[in-house]
């Protein structure tokens, strides 16, 4: 099951709080399609097996928006291998459904240890999720750099 634990529990406020939605309305998809030994990153050979079945989730669902939480989302929608923190801020285009990029639930966890950080960041993914929302009530429509 994807985002269980205090990450999932984090997500679910998100989604309830900053979207106003409950987490059954929203599709969640991981990269991989199980978890790596001891939870660690995925190996890009890992994600390029599971790629064709996250390319037919989306395909199935055809999300009026993505959002992805987190680098290893993000690169692999996009194709690319950057930072998060260079990711978010801007509007990405998977083919013609409009990609947010923010921060993970878990990075935000292991930033509790710094509360001014922590603020921050969180400001940010709010700010992000705000976006996302407002795409999908129909009141912004992203464009192509």
């Amino acid at each position: 099951l994807p985002f269980v634990g205090k990450a999932g529990q984090l997500l679910t406020r998100i989604i309830e709080n900053g979207m106003q939605l409950s987490r059954q309305d929203v599709y969640i998809c991981n990269v991989l399609k199980c978890r790596p030994p001891n939870n660690r990153d995925p190996l890009a050979s890992e994600k390029e097996q599971c790629l064709p079945y996250l390319r037919a989730q989306i395909a199935l669902v055809k999300p009026k928006v993505i959002c992805c939480l987190g680098r290893h989302a993000a690169n692999t929608i996009l194709g690319l291998d950057w930072p998060t923190g260079k990711l978010r801020g801007q509007w990405h285009f998977y083919g013609n459904i409009p990609v947010r990029v923010t921060y993970h639930p878990s990075y935000l966890l292991r930033c509790e240890d710094d509360p001014e950080k922590a603020k921050t960041e969180k400001r940010k993914v709010w700010e992000d999720v705000q976006l996302v929302t407002k795409v999908l009530r129909g009141e912004l429509a992203p464009r192509r750099p």
